[in-house]
């Protein structure tokens, strides 16, 4: 008895440890967001001092990690929210790429693991194991033959050379196959004894028991495109085109105290969206990996 209980206190203080060293990052961002940028400066002057040659300000000689701002400012929010242009049409570039990828990502996905699920055919299972070898890939992996597909259908430097690989992407078709391979078969022989078609399953019988499953792939599409650096660095040339995520990175080259107020705010569209369906997300993942393919 005694060593369970030691056991799970020993777990517990183990968790609690990765969990605050996991978290310790964005609360230092959070809170670093609300420092003047002169504090910023006095606390991390050494890391970024190479950013800013030549400026005279000062820069301390180590580095302090603060938690807790001396003085809260939201001046940096300000900057950032109505006096950057550039940060506004980066945001908007953000979600012309993300939501269509989503929504379309979704379309194809659903069509196609209900195909797998109904429909037999001899190479179904060859053509489900490529999905599976095709997801298990690196994005840079398939880098080069996008630019080479995007350059061969004059698509390159448009947005529509992140969306069409984001539109066929494997994930989606691989986790809503295995959820649509969980709906019982007695709702589907009712249907068709009932004289529904097959679009008319599909419709009113397949997608209604998917919700969880295609609420859960939403956020995880969303959060994986949102977060993306590769793909718009190599198939947008033009700047002007490019994503809040990859502006962030030209942020961090100015002033610091900016770039800790934008990734704030640039992380509140997936924090709020799996806050907002975190249940729905931990069914769908556990109900599509409860059943072997």
């Amino acid at each position: 008895m005694r060593k369970r209980y030691f056991g799970r206190v020993t777990l517990f203080i183990l968790a609690t440890f990765f969990a605050l060293m996991f978290l310790m990052p964005t609360v230092l961002t959070i809170s670093n967001s609300f420092m003047t940028q002169s504090e910023i400066d006095a606390n991390y002057g050494m890391i970024f001092e190479s950013t800013r040659p030549g400026t005279g300000q000062f820069v301390a000689d180590s580095v302090n990690l603060k938690f807790i701002p001396d003085q809260v400012s939201f001046s940096q929010y300000a900057t950032v929210l109505f006096m950057s242009p550039e940060y506004h049409l980066r945001i908007r570039n953000s979600v012309l790429l993300v939501f269509p990828i989503v929504i379309l990502q979704l379309s194809v996905a659903t069509f196609a693991a209900y195909s797998f699920t109904r429909f037999r055919s001899r190479f179904k299972n060859v053509l489900f194991f490529t999905y599976i070898i095709l997801m298990l890939m690196p994005v840079q992996v398939t880098i080069v033959p996008n630019f080479i597909v995007a350059d061969r259908l004059g698509i390159l430097d448009t947005r529509w050379a992140i969306i069409f690989p984001g539109m066929f992407a494997p994930f989606a078709v691989f986790l809503l196959t295995k959820f649509m391979r969980r709906i019982p078969s007695v709702l589907i022989e009712a249907a068709r004894l009932d004289g529904a078609t097959e679009w008319q399953i599909f419709c009113r019988v397949t997608l209604p028991q998917c919700r969880s499953a295609l609420y859960s792939v939403a956020i995880l599409i969303f959060i994986d495109y949102w977060n993306m650096v590769e793909l718009p660095l190599i198939l947008l040339g033009d700047s002007e085109l490019q994503p809040l995520s990859v502006y962030l990175s030209v942020i961090n080259a100015g002033e610091v105290g900016i770039a800790f107020a934008a990734a704030v705010i640039y992380m509140l569209p997936p924090l709020m969206l799996f806050l907002h369906g975190e249940e729905a997300l931990v069914e769908g993942i556990t109900h599509s990996g409860s059943v072997k393919g």
